[in-house]
């Protein structure tokens, strides 16, 4: 099953050569990235990005990540992606599904509809895999 960096990863990637920003986490790693005569700003977490591009960068990536969203529900439905999450953060194993719906916040379910899989799936399947 594919999922959400799946269908972001290569316009993220894309879109990240078109406004020049880069990922560093040393400064090793910024001196080789930046390019005289432009200002860069920090968006958090290592992202590097030219200060007349900030907006563009932002607009883009919540466009790239709106649009695979939808994909992903498109091509998968929203208890696959549910059950996906849950199995990813081992929910089954540590009976908290509070991971996965930190990681699907930006996805239109409920923290009651999340929950609502994970009790389904505990009451009507062996999910001794799981733990």
């Amino acid at each position: 099953m594919e999922t959400l960096s799946s269908y972001t990863h290569d316009k993220q990637s894309a879109l990240f050569a078109e406004t020049g920003a880069f990922f560093a986490f040393s400064g090793e790693q910024l001196k080789k990235n930046i390019k005289d005569g432009v200002k860069y700003v920090s968006l958090g977490s290592g992202m590097i990005v030219p200060k007349a591009n900030v907006d563009r960068l932002l607009s883009g990536l919540e466009a790239i990540t709106n649009d695979g969203i939808a994909t992903d529900i498109r091509e998968n439905g929203m208890v696959k992606i549910i059950r996906r999450e849950l199995a990813n953060y081992e929910c089954f194993y540590t009976g908290d599904v509070s991971d996965c719906v930190d990681a699907l916040s930006e996805y239109p379910v409920t923290r009651d509809e999340i929950f609502a899989v994970f009790n389904h799936a505990k009451a009507t399947e062996d999910l001794s895999e799981y733990y």
